[in-house]
């Protein structure tokens, strides 16, 4: 069964705490106090916008039908027949960042340094996503479709 974000706007405080908690996942180490030293704790796959007085955190949404697939020539996107969610394949990614521009939600994000797409895959070495075990005020809900 597919599991989505879903994030209650009145909630979040824009702290940005599911931000570190995602790079740190991320990162080479896993520590905080050693991540700061490595490129890809600088590149989280959540990020909290602020409009309008309000906090607004953005990740894959799983879509339906993920205009990211289809905007990928190289295979390194598709959907799991089975559970349904966007999977990333990033040695078959080729840098050409359409699904970036396809994305409509700006959820995925040309990393500069390794020529390729970051996007959430929702900690999948992971029990939880680490951004949910992160949020102070449980504004991210993490539930099935």
């Amino acid at each position: 069964m597919k599991k989505k974000f879903v994030y209650k706007v009145d909630k979040c405080l824009g702290c940005k705490s599911c931000e570190i908690a995602c790079a740190v996942a991320h990162s080479t180490s896993g520590d905080l106090f050693n991540a700061v030293n490595e490129f890809d704790a600088l590149s989280p796959r959540k990020k909290v916008y602020a409009s309008s007085g309000k906090n607004y955190p953005v990740s894959c949404k799983q879509c339906d039908e993920p205009q990211c697939v289809s905007a990928c020539m190289s295979g390194a996107l598709a959907v799991d027949p089975k559970e349904k969610n966007v999977l990333y394949d990033e040695t078959r990614c080729v840098g050409c960042w359409m699904c970036v521009m396809a994305c409509p939600y700006g959820a995925i994000k040309p990393d500069k340094k390794s020529k390729k797409t970051v996007r959430c895959d929702q900690c999948k070495d992971k029990d939880e996503p680490q951004c949910l075990k992160a949020c102070p005020t449980k504004a991210i809900l993490w539930t099935s479709s």
